[in-house]
């Protein structure tokens, strides 16, 4: 165990953490069956909720990171798609109009000094990377380093045991 962890929290009662459905819980079933995802010994309802949250949240980071790279492609394929656009203004006669969308738009900053992919690796650089190794400094510190121990045991208390498709594990 942690020298850091405290040998329980003070505000647990129950072996494992509510979970929304409550009434799907079963009491006294045991923990997860996969050691990767059984809480340590002495850790705490709170202490596994609050890592549920900090999980959930590097998730969402997670999803965002995913819409920053969204918003790059995509940005960039219409600035490549400028391209076309120029190539027909300038086929119909429009050279002025072509002239200024290749002078003002084309390869222009999406803010001031940066590419969309100096926004992705300023975001990596300055709040993604910092954010996965405090979470898992904490998860070390605290879980002993094992990922989803508040998703195993939601899993263990809401399947239904003997049924198809309601699997312990892998």
């Amino acid at each position: 165990m942690s020298e850091n962890r405290p040998a329980a929290d003070a505000a647990d009662e129950h072996p494992r953490p509510e979970f929304e459905r409550r009434d799907r819980a079963r009491p006294g079933r045991a923990g997860p069956t996969d050691p990767s995802h059984r809480r340590p010994e002495g850790v705490g309802d709170a202490t596994v909720r609050a890592l549920g949250s900090l999980s959930e949240a590097l998730e969402t980071a997670e999803r965002a990171r995913g819409s920053l790279y969204a918003f790059h492609q995509l940005t960039g394929g219409a600035d490549l798609k400028l391209d076309e656009a120029l190539e027909q203004l300038r086929a119909a006669g429009h050279d002025a109009q072509a002239d200024l969308l290749e002078r003002e738009i084309v390869g222009r900053d999406v803010i001031p000094g940066h590419w969309t992919f100096q926004i992705v690796e300023a975001y990596n650089a300055h709040y993604y990377r910092p954010f996965t190794e405090v979470e898992a400094r904490v998860r070390r510190e605290l879980l002993e380093g094992r990922e989803h121990v508040y998703e195993a045991e939601m899993k263990e208390a809401r399947r239904t045991p003997g049924r198809p498709g309601h699997t312990p594990g892998p």
